[in-house]
C-alpha cells in the first residue's frame, strides 16, 4: 500500500516537472489580437461594380459576374449589425464614412450575403473592409444591390469556410456620420446606406403596438414613420420578429432616428431598418399629430342639403370640375377624374377616381376639396360618402378639413389641415371592387367656415401605387 502511494506521488511530481519545463512565462501572455494591415489597394469603385451590373443587364443577363482570375477589390465600411437580431446573415457596407458624394464616386451601398451568424463579432459597425470580387457577382435581390456567389441567374450566399477570403478586415474602425435627409427626398441611390431622419415620429394610430411583437407580425413588423408636420411623406420602419427588441413598445415621442434604407422582401415599398433601439433618439414629448375633428358617428341624416355630388354630370376621363370643387395636383401628373366602368371594378354610374399606378411619377399627391361650408348657420350636420379601391397598395386616401384655407390653390399646402377620424375609408385589405360606406359622420361639433378634402398620396413608387374611387358625397343638416 505504501509503495502504491509512493509511486502515485512520484508520477504526479514527475508530470508537474515536465509541464513546468515546457511552458515559459511568456507563453501565458494574451494572444496578439491586433488586426494586421492587409496592404490592399482597391482598384474598383462602388460605381464600377454598379456599372458591371448595368452592362450585364444591357447584354440580357440579370447579374454581373466578376472574373475569377483577376484580383478586383473595393473598399467600404460596415454599417449593419446583427447583434440585436434585426439583420441576419448579411453585411451592409457603403463606400463613404459620411453623407458626402460626388459625380465620379457617388455615395452607394451593397448588401453582402454570407451564410454566417454573429457577423458583428468580427465586422462591427464602422469596420473598414475590402471585398475581393474574384468570382463573385452583383445583382438585385429583394430590390437592392447584393453581392454574393453566382448561381445561374441568382445571387447565393458566400459560405462560412470562405467568407474571410472575400471580406477582409482593415485595422481601421471609422466613426460613421449618416446622411441627414427627409423621407420625401430619398432616392434609389440612398438604398443600402446609413440615413438619419430628424423630427419624425411613429404614427399616432400605432403607438400602442410593439416593434414586431403583434400576432399579425409575420417575419417582420411594419410601423409607420412620419415626418413632422404629419402630412409629410411616410416610410415603414421594418423590424424582424427575431430582433431582441421586437416586443418593446414603439417610442411615443418624436425625434431623430438612424438606420439603413432598404426595400421590403417583395420589393414593393421602401423600408427603414435600424441596428438597435440605440439608433432612436425620440426625446421630444411634444408630438406633431394633426388636429382632429371627431364628433363621432350620427344615427340619422337630416333632410337639409348643404352639399351633394354623385358626379353623374361629369365628363368621363376628364378631371373633376364644377360644383365648387377644387381639383389640385400637388405633385405628379394625376388628378381626380371622372370614370365609368361596368367591369369587375364597376363604378356607381360615374364616379371620381385617382391613382398613380404606372404613372412614372416620383411623387403623387392629389386633392379634391369641397367649396366652403358655413357650419354656424344650422345644426345637426353630417357627412356620408362611398369609397372603393383597385389594389390601393402603397397609396393612401385621407379625409381632411381646414378652417384657415383661403380657397386658393397657392395656399393649399400652407393651410392647416386636420383629420376627420370617424369616417371609414376603404382599406387595401378590403375586398377589391366592393364599395364601402363611410358611415354617418357627425359634423355637428364643427364651427365656422370649413373645407373638406379628399387627399390622395402615393408611396413614391408608381409601380406599387394603386387607385381609389369616390362617390355619393352628401353633407346634410337637420332642418
Amino acid at each position: 500500500m505504501k509503495i502504491n502511494k509512493f509511486l502515485t506521488f512520484l508520477s504526479i511530481f514527475t508530470m508537474l516537472i515536465f509541464i513546468s519545463s515546457c511552458v515559459e512565462d511568456e507563453d501565458f501572455d494574451l494572444p496578439n489580437i491586433n488586426i494586421v494591415d492587409p496592404n490592399i489597394t482597391p482598384n474598383m469603385t462602388f460605381q464600377n461594380v454598379v456599372s458591371k451590373y448595368e452592362q450585364a443587364v444591357a447584354g440580357g443577363d440579370v447579374i454581373g459576374v466578376f472574373d475569377e482570375t483577376q484580383d478586383l477589390y473595393i473598399e467600404g465600411y460596415v454599417i449593419s449589425s446583427d447583434k440585436a437580431g434585426n439583420f441576419f446573415e448579411e453585411l451592409i457596407i457603403q463606400n463613404k464614412v459620411d453623407g458626402s458624394s460626388d459625380a465620379n464616386d457617388p455615395r452607394l451601398g451593397f448588401r453582402i450575403d454570407i451564410n454566417v451568424r454573429g457577423l458583428s463579432d468580427t465586422y462591427e459597425v464602422g469596420r473598414k473592409v475590402y471585398v475581393k470580387l474574384n468570382g463573385l457577382a452583383i445583382g438585385l435581390s429583394h430590390g437592392v444591390f447584393a453581392i454574393g456567389k453566382p448561381s445561374g441567374s441568382t445571387i447565393e450566399q458566400i459560405q462560412e469556410y470562405e467568407y474571410k477570403d472575400f471580406v477582409i478586415r482593415d485595422p481601421q474602425v471609422a466613426t460613421l456620420t449618416p446622411k441627414v435627409t427627409t423621407i420625401g427626398d430619398l432616392t434609389e441611390q440612398d438604398e443600402n446606406t446609413l440615413i438619419q431622419f430628424d423630427d419624425v415620429q411613429i404614427n399616432r394610430d400605432e403607438l400602442a403596438l410593439t416593434f414586431a411583437g403583434e400576432a399579425s407580425d409575420t417575419f417582420d413588423g411594419f410601423r409607420t414613420l412620419e415626418s413632422c408636420p404629419s402630412n409629410s411623406p411616410t416610410i415603414s420602419l421594418q423590424t424582424s420578429t427575431f430582433a431582441d427588441f421586437k416586443s418593446l413598445q414603439v417610442p411615443q415621442n418624436r425625434g431623430s432616428i438612424k438606420g439603413i434604407l432598404s426595400r421590403d422582401f417583395a420589393d414593393n415599398i421602401n423600408v427603414f431598418v435600424i441596428n438597435s433601439t440605440a439608433d432612436i433618439q425620440f426625446n421630444n414629448a411634444e408630438r406633431c399629430d394633426p388636429i382632429e375633428l371627431d364628433c363621432g358617428l350620427a344615427t340619422s341624416v337630416g333632410s337639409g342639403v348643404l352639399f351633394s355630388d354623385d358626379f353623374e354630370t361629369q365628363s368621363t376621363n376628364s378631371l373633376i370640375s364644377g360644383n365648387g370643387w377644387t381639383n389640385y395636383i400637388e405633385a405628379g401628373t394625376e388628378g381626380w377624374e371622372a370614370f365609368s366602368s361596368t367591369g369587375s371594378n364597376a363604378s356607381l354610374g360615374v364616379s371620381a377616381r385617382i391613382g398613380s399606378f404606372r404613372s412614372g411619377d416620383a411623387s403623387s399627391i392629389g386633392w379634391l376639396i369641397t367649396p366652403a361650408i358655413n357650419f354656424d348657420a344650422q345644426g345637426g350636420e353630417t357627412l356620408t360618402f362611398k369609397t372603393s379601391n383597385s389594389f390601393a397598395d402603397g397609396s393612401e386616401l385621407e379625409l381632411l378639413f381646414s378652417t384657415d384655407w383661403d380657397g386658393t390653390e397657392a395656399n393649399i399646402t400652407s393651410a392647416t389641415w386636420g383629420v376627420i377620424p370617424a369616417a371609414y375609408i376603404v382599406q387595401d385589405s378590403d375586398l377589391f371592387s366592393a364599395w364601402f360606406d363611410s358611415g354617418i359622420v357627425d359634423l355637428s361639433c364643427a364651427t365656422g367656415t370649413m373645407y373638406i378634402a379628399f387627399k390622395y398620396t402615393g408611396s413614391g413608387d408608381s409601380g406599387f401605387d394603386g387607385t381609389y374611387e369616390l362617390d355619393d358625397i352628401n353633407i346634410n343638416f337637420a332642418q
